[in-house]
């Protein structure tokens, strides 16, 4: 099932609907991010083996209980990492471009969809440079707090250097809400408030593992 759009669709590119395979799994893809895959099932072989011989593109959407995303990101195939003798492919991607599916099809193992591609809505007003220097600095705790993850040092320059900063959001709501803004101000504004929240959560949850006892037996202080 296709989950709804949270917004009205409106296509800012002049694209027509295109053909395009689809990955459904349970994260989200931004723009420019890498993703290794693991391919097994033979459907995603049958699938990966034809687009290595011609696009190299498909697309990624979050699959939830409920059904999948309406808005996904497709990624491009760089370089298969290892082939299997039973098919399996080990293979590195990187996000490309997003798009929001107008039609399910499933005439093939794999589904497909037809989909319009989109980018940020051409009059949306830049974000303001305090806000973007809050983002960053949540970003930057995030990463100190989560030193054991490879979290990567942000090309600041980049136009759409939220999809760079929402590599340390966890959440797959938040993430996909990010996916479907067409706004660069507004992706910044919800990382910029979504940091600190989490931020001091995750501080929380350290306070108290270190205080809970390592051998899973509490000790009663004697009362004053």
């Amino acid at each position: 099932m296709l989950l709804p759009s949270m917004r009205k669709r409106r296509d800012n590119s002049n694209m027509p609907d295109a053909l395009l395979p689809l990955f459904p799994l349970g994260l989200v893809l931004f723009p420019r991010a890498g993703l290794p895959l693991h391919i097994f099932e033979e459907r995603y072989k049958l699938m990966i083996n034809e687009l290595l011989g011609g696009s190299r593109e498909f697309g990624v959407v979050l699959t939830l209980e409920q059904g999948i995303a309406s808005v996904g990101c497709t990624a491009r195939i760089d370089n298969v990492t290892k082939s299997y003798d039973d098919g399996r492919l080990d293979m590195e991607t990187t996000g490309y471009r997003r798009f929001e599916i107008t039609e399910l099809i499933e005439e093939r193992p794999f589904l497909s969809a037809k989909v319009t591609f989109f980018d940020d809505d051409f009059d949306a007003a830049p974000a303001p440079d305090a806000l973007v220097h809050k983002a960053i600095a949540g970003y930057y705790a995030m990463r100190a707090l989560r030193s054991g993850e490879s979290l990567p040092e942000p090309r600041l320059n980049d136009a759409q250097l939220s999809f760079q900063l929402a590599q340390a959001v966890n959440d797959v709501h938040v993430r996909q809400k990010l996916l479907m803004s067409r706004s660069e101000a507004d992706r910044l504004k919800r990382l910029a408030e979504h940091f600190p929240i989490t931020a001091a959560r995750e501080r929380r949850k350290e306070h108290f593992r270190t205080l809970a006892p390592r051998n899973g037996h509490a000790r009663l202080l004697p009362s004053s």
